[in-house]
């Protein structure tokens, strides 16, 4: 059974030793997207690394007249600080091949913790009765990891299932004594969810305050995001399925 074979291709080199990678590939209702993208921009990220696979969806995203790979890396060496970030949902099978290259990744930068972020569904109904709030929950692949989420005060998930990456990070981080926290919000998969990002970017603030995120723009900007990269998505939909059928099939 061939395992997909992800690449990272560098653009520049940073100094990001000591520092944070946030996984913010999408999830439910596109919040990790939609937050990694929030902070990409508020902290003016540059794009140092794409990652690649002869099984991607061969697209191109254009920004700003200019070509992105689907999947990309941003980063700052001022805030030691990267986020991986993609519009696209990949393929289940991609899931621990992203997982262990991310994590690969960070440990060649000698960053100190990887930060997943995660939606999980809600419906439209249940958020209508439940959510005068929306709380995010943690969960560490270490007891360091544990204890930083303790620490600031980001309740843990006490039993449960985390999916995809995130899932794959947790235990990859578990397995290679690596600090991995999850992140993970409750959020509508059909409608723009502004509440569900800010309360995900307000937590990644709680971990990181040294990089001083603003939460309130995100709520006017959380919807815009969504939309364009909804847009993208179904701009890109006739190339989305991979080159490659998949070996589990």
């Amino acid at each position: 059974m061939q395992t997909p074979a992800i690449e990272i291709r560098p653009f520049k080199n940073l100094d990001l030793s000591g520092g944070v990678v946030i996984e913010a590939f999408p999830s439910v209702g596109l919040v990790s997207a939609v937050a990694g993208t929030y902070i990409i921009s508020s902290l003016k990220l540059d794009q140092i690394a794409a990652m690649d696979s002869a099984w991607f969806p061969p697209v191109s995203v254009i920004y700003a007249q200019k070509p992105k790979f689907p999947a990309r890396i941003y980063a700052s060496d001022h805030h030691k600080i990267a986020v991986c970030l993609s519009e696209f949902t990949m393929p289940a099978y991609f899931d621990r091949p992203i997982a262990k290259s991310i994590l690969s990744w960070a440990k060649e930068q000698r960053c100190s913790l990887v930060i997943s972020l995660c939606g999980i569904p809600v419906s439209e109904e249940e958020g209508n009765m439940k959510r005068d709030g929306v709380a995010v929950l943690g969960v560490g692949s270490t007891d360091q990891a544990r204890q930083i989420l303790k620490d600031n005060g980001i309740s843990q998930l006490d039993s449960g299932v985390v999916p995809g990456i995130t899932g794959a990070l947790l235990n990859e981080g578990e397995w290679n004594a690596a600090n991995v926290i999850a992140l993970i919000v409750e959020a509508y998969s059909e409608v723009p969810d502004a509440r569900a990002v800010a309360a995900m970017v307000e937590a990644i603030d709680m971990l990181l305050p040294q990089i001083g995120l603003e939460v309130s723009p995100l709520y006017d900007e959380a919807e815009r995001i969504e939309s364009r990269l909804r847009t993208l998505r179904e701009q890109a939909r006739p190339a989305r399925s991979p080159i490659r059928p998949s070996p589990y099939a």
